[in-house]
């Protein structure tokens, strides 16, 4: 949106009108003490001939323009251009969690995530910043905020499966902790998991909380299978299924804004992701005018000069 980064400045403008009553006096009075004094020559000196009265006044009005650049300059003028694009603060929240380890995705459903976040990566703009937070029963930066879309890719690669279990109220807030630590950016988080919140100190509805105060959009993928998916047996040997919750996936995208995903295997997974990156709306990118206006009343002020001083000049 258009506007003024100091407007308090444009409050000397008030003062125009004063110099232009102020102008029009004089003028005023110069003819009624022309008149008042009897001799013809000062008359016509006073009262000047129309030509010159009307350079005199074009003179006025010019001077006039300059200080207005000069005071809506000085309050920084600023534009949204119509095709550049501000940068977008981009954090990967990815479940690490041993249920992550499961082969109905090829290799595993790790692997999968972290082949599809790729195409994510490579979709972003130069503007762009991107991060990746892990989580299971803990929470690790994986990497930090970066505009080095190369570099992040490489700390995607090293990530490794844990044994534990799933912290995703955590991992969501780190992830948004990370996405506020450049300012003055759209922030998104994409959180992907394939469980059910059972680890960790803070609850997913904290994270939707904190994510809401800090304006962050939240875009959720549920990571699971058609069929039901056996992760293990438990002492008993009865078998232990991959339990994704997605309803509270759901919830968290709802909440903040965003859109929430269900993958089902390895192409829908790539599509997912290589959506997301389509479907980011960047705002456009206000940019300082400033200088527009201090160029004009410089070019204004060399048209002042060329008139007095000039070929067309003013002869006293």
């Amino acid at each position: 949106m258009a506007g003024f980064y100091d407007p308090l400045v444009l409050l000397f403008l008030l003062a125009l009108p004063f110099l232009f009553i102020g102008y029009k006096k004089i003028l005023a009075k110069r003819k009624k003490d022309a008149i008042t004094f009897s001799h013809l020559g000062f008359i016509k000196s006073a009262l000047g001939n129309k030509k010159k009265a009307k350079r005199n006044e074009l003179l006025f009005y010019l001077s006039l323009l300059i200080v207005v650049l000069m005071i809506v300059g000085f309050a920084n003028p600023h534009i949204p251009l119509e095709q550049v694009k501000e940068g977008v603060n981009v954090v990967l929240v990815i479940d690490i969690s041993g249920s992550m380890q499961a082969t109905d995705y090829q290799p595993n459903r790790l692997e999968a995530a972290k082949s599809s976040a790729e195409i994510l990566l490579h979709s972003l703009k130069e503007k762009d910043h991107v991060g990746i937070v892990t989580f299971e029963s803990g929470v690790t930066t994986a990497a930090y905020l970066s505009p080095y879309i190369d570099k992040v890719i490489e700390k995607l690669h090293s990530i490794q499966p844990r044994e534990g279990k799933t912290a995703i109220g955590d991992g969501l807030s780190l992830g948004i902790d990370m996405a506020t630590s450049i300012p003055n950016k759209k922030k998104v988080v994409i959180l992907l998991s394939d469980g059910v919140n059972n680890a960790g100190v803070i609850t997913p509805q904290e994270a939707i909380a904190f994510a809401k105060v800090n304006n962050i959009q939240v875009y959720s993928i549920g990571m699971g299978s058609e069929e039901p998916v056996i992760l293990g047996y438990d002492f008993f040997g009865n078998p232990q299924y991959a339990e994704l919750d997605e309803e509270t996936l759901q919830n968290i995208a709802q909440q903040t804004g965003g859109k929430y995903f269900k993958s089902v295997d390895t192409q829908t997974l790539d599509d997912i992701y290589g959506g997301i990156g389509q479907d980011i709306e960047r705002e456009k990118e206000e940019t300082n005018i400033k200088d527009w206006f201090f160029v004009s009343a410089f070019v204004v002020f060399l048209i002042e000069l060329y008139l007095q001083y000039g070929r067309g000049r003013i002869i006293q």
